[in-house]
């Protein structure tokens, strides 16, 4: 019988979340140290699809516990993505964020408790990651708000009561 082995080199950003999904299950079912398994993250997001796809899984599924738990060798590994890392970490909290306002405007408590999750899972891995990179990449965020929106191309600006929230939560990371 051949092994089959995945090229993580060339992964797409959906094997990545299918990837992200089944090593994150035998983590939890015991069957993956928490060591192998931020080694095999670390290979995975080096690439962008990796991160990206990485990121979507764990920060979104609540039943995903790895960024709740937090493990120090995840912590290690993340901390060696560097700049990377913590960019999209800092974006996926202003998202989630502008998404929290949005929700309870719409009454979707559903959706505002799931943005709440991402955000708070943000805010803990970002209080444990290299702090002049977090703290440099949240300043120019807040320098650059203006100028963001809920769009993929920012045609749609935050607004005010979004954008305070934003900083409030980025400042939270500081509690």
């Amino acid at each position: 019988m051949e092994k089959k082995t995945i090229n993580i080199k060339e992964t797409s950003f959906t094997q990545a979340i299918n990837i992200s999904a089944k090593w994150c299950k035998e983590w939890e079912e015991d069957l993956l140290s928490e060591e192998v398994l931020a080694d095999r993250i670390a290979e995975l997001i080096k690439t962008k699809n990796g991160l990206r796809g990485f990121f979507a899984y764990t920060l979104s599924d609540k039943d995903c516990f790895l960024l709740d738990k937090l493990p120090f060798s995840l912590i290690y590994k993340l901390n060696e993505g560097g700049n990377d890392v913590v960019e999209i970490v800092v974006k996926n909290l202003i998202m989630s964020s502008a998404q929290i306002i949005f929700h309870r405007r719409e009454n979707n408590h559903e959706y505002e408790i799931s943005s709440e999750n991402i955000s708070d899972r943000c805010k803990a891995i970002l209080r444990l990651l290299e702090t002049k990179l977090v703290t440099k990449t949240v300043n120019k965020i807040i320098k650059d708000l203006d100028n963001m929106g809920n769009s993929f191309n920012n045609s749609t600006k935050y607004d005010p009561e979004q954008k305070d929230f934003i900083k409030k939560q980025i400042f939270d990371i500081a509690q």
